[in-house]
C-alpha cells in the first residue's frame, strides 16, 4: 500500500464511528471471526481498544492483521483502523 492511499484510508477512517470494540477479554476467536466479518462487508474497519484491556495496541494490530489478512491503516490513540480488499466491486473503495 502507498503512502497516497494509506492517507486516503486515514481520511476515510476519520469520518467513521468505531464498528467494534475490543476489551478486557482480549483477542478470542470470536471477536477475530467478528473483525473478519466486518472486513468482508466493509473493507474499512475501526475498532476501538477499551481502557480495560492491557494489552498493547501494536502487538493487537499486528495479531489481528495476521489472523484476517488485513493491512494496518494506522493506530491512532485506542483506535485501530485494518484495511482489506474486498471481492464485490460494487462496495469496493477506489483507492488513488
Amino acid at each position: 500500500m502507498t503512502t497516497k492511499q494509506r492517507s486516503y484510508l486515514k481520511s476515510l477512517a476519520m469520518k467513521m464511528d468505531a464498528s467494534l470494540s475490543l476489551g478486557k477479554s482480549s483477542l478470542t476467536p470470536e471477536f477475530t471471526a467478528a473483525v473478519e466479518e466486518a472486513l468482508d462487508a466493509r473493507e474499512l474497519v475501526k475498532i476501538n481498544v477499551l481502557k480495560n484491556c492491557t494489552d498493547d495496541l501494536n502487538v493487537i494490530a499486528q495479531i489481528l492483521s495476521e489472523r484476517t489478512n488485513s493491512e494496518i491503516v494506522q493506530i491512532i490513540g485506542r483506535k485501530i483502523v485494518l484495511y482489506k480488499e474486498g471481492k464485490d466491486k460494487k462496495k469496493k473503495i477506489e483507492l488513488p
